[in-house]
């Protein structure tokens, strides 16, 4: 079983990275001036800017 890819707010990082704010029903469009986090494994994730907003890795490291 693969590794979730999106996370919401509380949610505990799975490992240690950079997470953006993606808008999830706006995939296609972005946003403006997302939030980033920088996380260790197992730190839980923030609040978003918006109840729309979940987080997504930023990459892999």
């Amino acid at each position: 079983m693969g590794e979730w890819t999106i996370f919401s707010p509380g949610d505990k990082a799975p490992n240690d990275g950079t997470y953006i704010e993606e808008g999830v029903n706006s995939y296609h469009m972005g946003i403006e001036h997302p939030k980033k986090v920088r996380l260790r494994k197992g730190e839980r994730f923030p609040e978003t800017t918006n109840h729309e907003r979940k987080w997504k890795r930023l990459g892999k490291r």
